[in-house]
């Protein structure tokens, strides 16, 4: 499955979880160890451009973070990223440089590239966001099957069973998602793409695609 692998999404000079993502083939494979990883860098941070207001939470000095913010242990936040009034960062966030993590929007067991914004009223959980990438108001990331079974991966006839009850959303570089749109457990976005706002997205969409109105996808010309 060509174009849900690694180093086809991402380009992994823009994230400081590059030597962990490179150890796996599919984004999803990372969810499990995000926690740990956190922890392993955040104790080789520089105390002189990390502060660390909690155990196992550490946030850049140029990073501005509202006082209304919830941010839950183990959590990196980069720098010159902003985190606005009443983020909920549930913990295991590993959030880049120069990120946006807007007004109500929750983080749950997540790797943010640098660059990336979830600026209004967004969930992400158990996902991978990109370099670049921007997520709609109001769009989210479904992590979880309404069965609760366990999410299978479908990119056409190609098929990964995945053994992991939660995924959410895996967003390549450069990857833009509509307002109010919904991304289904195991959606895997290929860089560049855009989503129509108000979309049900399920399944992989290639790279430089548009997904438009009814699941219509349509190569970027």
């Amino acid at each position: 499955m060509e174009n849900a692998k690694i180093t086809v999404l991402y380009d992994l000079s823009h994230t400081i979880a590059a030597d962990y993502l490179k150890s796996f083939e599919y984004p999803w494979e990372a969810l499990k160890g995000i926690s740990d990883l956190i922890i392993a860098l955040g104790q080789k941070l520089s105390p002189e451009e990390y502060d660390s207001p909690a155990e196992n939470v550490w946030i850049h000095k140029t990073a501005k973070v509202f006082p209304s913010a919830y941010i839950g242990a183990p959590c990196i936040i980069g720098a010159n990223t902003e985190v606005r009034h009443c983020a909920f960062i549930r913990g295991s966030a590993l959030v880049g440089e120069n990120c946006v993590v807007g007004n109500s929007a929750e983080l749950k067991n997540v790797i943010i590239f640098d660059n990336v914004q979830t600026p209004h009223y967004n969930y992400v959980g158990d996902s991978i966001l990109g370099y670049k990438s921007h997520m709609g108001a109001g769009s989210i990331t479904s992590n979880v099957k309404s069965d609760k079974t366990n999410v299978v991966i479908k990119d056409g006839d190609e098929v990964i069973e995945t053994g992991i009850k939660k995924i959410g959303a895996m967003l390549g570089d450069f990857v833009e998602v509509g307002c109010n749109s919904v991304l289904n457990p195991g959606t895997i976005i290929g860089r560049n793409s855009n989503i129509y706002p108000t979309s049900c997205v399920r399944g992989v969409v290639p790279s430089d695609s548009i997904y438009k109105t009814g699941g219509v996808i349509v190569k970027k010309s």
